[in-house]
């Protein structure tokens, strides 16, 4: 799967690094709601909210959880950068 085309949502800042995510934009093509996607997954719609937005980050097995769903890889979906100006 291409993920060229899908821009990344957004940030979220761990230490020296950056969790960034796609899942917004691919809930979004998959034709799902926050609320269905939060269903399937067992967790709340608000969680799901907060992950978008880049204000949580997810357990492993959440994101394998929404990985599933939407039919990508956990890499495909969070995308682990190092903040290269914090490097020593």
């Amino acid at each position: 799967m291409k993920l060229a085309s899908h821009e990344i949502n957004f940030t979220s800042y761990v230490g020296d690094h950056f969790l960034k995510n796609h899942i917004r934009s691919l809930r979004k093509e998959a034709n799902i709601t926050q609320q269905e996607l939060a269903d399937i997954v067992s967790v709340s719609s608000r969680t799901i909210i907060s992950l978008e937005k880049g204000r949580y980050n997810p357990s492993v097995l959440l994101a394998y959880k929404i990985a599933r769903v939407l039919n990508v890889h956990i890499e495909d979906l969070f995308i682990f950068e190092e903040d290269d100006e914090n490097e020593h």
